[in-house]
């Protein structure tokens, strides 16, 4: 995944507003009374959020499952300045030299995840890598997003430099969305280099993923819509969900539930 392309990612991505994207999710942060510490970002890609974060107080380690992607990281990093450590995971087998404050999937890392089982694996990693009181933070495209916006279309972009034609298929009774990607970047004079990717993602139940946060540790599990820190619409685009390492071992609890 993001092998063919690591390249060209960050063009392709140069509209988002990744500064705005920190700030929500140092908000959200805060709201769970996380100010400071260290934080590990899964599925870091390029880095785009992992610097941000850094600048923010944070320290931060960068995990991905792209060592290609991580050598971009690592390079913009060191031209930035900033020392961060960028480790080859996967994230749902996390192995962390000390507990983390925060650990946080951004980008739609977690609409990777196949099966509940992949989800389970990674919110059982994600809690054994917190301290306790610690929290996961993440976010996901919504059902609806990927029915409604990515769903059946092809779109194009045509750049000075970069061109692409991306084609969509959407199955509603697998709520899985296969992406074919199909990149020209110019070389030299009119010689362009042709780069080929296959992607599927999955759009994850909310209440699916509210139900396996509290099996695997957490508490405090809320939702939220496309960066506010308030209840989604019908129509969301993207959730945020924030959950809290429970304090107290589930098998100390006896009969207690939690909601």
């Amino acid at each position: 995944m993001y092998q063919g392309f690591a390249d060209v990612y960050d063009r392709l991505m140069s509209d988002v507003n990744y500064e705005a994207w920190a700030d929500f999710y140092l908000q959200m942060m805060k709201a769970f009374g996380i100010r400071e510490g260290k934080l590990c970002e899964c599925a870091c890609g390029t880095g785009n959020l992992t610097i941000p974060f850094h600048r923010r107080g944070f320290h931060v380690t960068g995990v991905d499952i792209s060592q290609e992607m991580l050598w971009i990281a690592a390079q913009k990093a060191r031209a930035a300045g900033v020392a961060i450590p960028f480790v080859r995971q996967d994230m749902r087998e996390l192995r962390l030299h000390r507990p983390m404050d925060a650990v946080l999937a951004t980008c739609d890392g977690v609409n990777y995840l196949e099966t509940g089982e992949d989800l389970k694996r990674f919110f059982q990693s994600a809690n054994g890598a917190l301290r306790p009181g610690g929290g996961l933070f993440f976010d996901v495209s919504t059902p609806w997003k990927m029915e409604h916006l990515l769903g059946n279309r092809t779109l194009c972009e045509d750049m000075d430099d970069v061109a692409y034609m991306w084609h969509n298929h959407f199955d509603k009774k697998q709520r899985t969305v296969d992406m074919h990607l199909t990149i020209f970047v110019r070389q030299e004079g009119e010689i362009y280099k042709r780069i080929e990717e296959e992607q599927r993602q999955w759009g994850h139940n909310a209440d699916e993923l509210v139900d396996l946060l509290h099996q695997t540790g957490f508490d405090r599990v809320m939702v939220f819509g496309n960066a506010k820190m308030e209840q989604p619409g019908p129509e969301e685009q993207r959730w945020h969900i924030a959950a809290i390492k429970r304090q107290i071992a589930p098998e100390q609890e006896g009969a207690r539930t939690y909601g």
